[in-house]
């Protein structure tokens, strides 16, 4: 194995994959949902897993994707490519959404979507405290650990502000940075290496 082969391999860190935790995309990681991702995990269990992709806005706002919901100024993300045309939410009001399932801390996932209209609309609800997403990130039994061992994706953590609150551009960036060593110097690796 030559050292560039090195370079790019994730090393084991014993992270599990789990409800709450963040899968960060290694550089080379391509297609239009998954490349240059961080994927937050909702569910991760015996029957599989389901996330929600955190840094791809659509740049449009809820109220641009829907009808029939009041102007809202919380942007919509691409979740994955699972069920696109179905909105999904992140939350940390667990206790005015009924139904809600928690992720871990004060973060939360779906619940009574008429709820949440209602409170939009009597603005009792803040950008900084919902996320919206068109689809999500599913893998079958073994799927993502079968990934993970291929060396696509590194298992990390993020905080609930980090996860609610996160320059979206550049989290993918960010995320690497702060692991430090060679994953900060991939922060800087061309998307297109031919292109340098």
């Amino acid at each position: 194995m030559d050292s560039n082969s090195d370079f790019f391999r994730i090393e084991k860190n014993n992270i599990q994959p789990e409800k709450g935790k963040v899968l960060i995309a290694e550089p080379f990681l391509e297609g239009r949902y998954f490349k240059r991702s961080i994927v937050l995990l909702v569910e991760c269990n015996s029957d599989g897993a389901v996330g929600f992709v955190l840094n791809k806005p659509i740049n449009l706002s809820i109220d641009e994707v829907l009808i029939n919901i009041a102007h809202f100024d919380g942007d919509v993300f691409i979740g994955g490519p699972v069920d696109t045309n179905r909105i999904y939410f992140l939350h940390t009001i667990p206790d005015l959404l009924p139904h809600s399932l928690p992720v871990f801390d004060n973060l939360h996932w779906g619940g009574d979507f008429s709820v949440l209209k209602e409170l939009i609309e009597q603005k009792l609800v803040q950008p900084d405290q919902v996320r919206f997403f068109a689809g999500y990130s599913g893998w079958s039994v073994g799927q993502l650990d079968d990934e993970i061992n291929e060396n696509s994706w590194m298992v990390s953590q993020l905080n609930v502000e980090e996860i609610m609150n996160c320059n979206n551009e550049k989290l993918w960036e960010k995320s690497l940075r702060r692991m430090g060593g060679k994953y900060k110097m991939w922060s800087n690796f061309p998307e297109n290496p031919g292109m340098n």
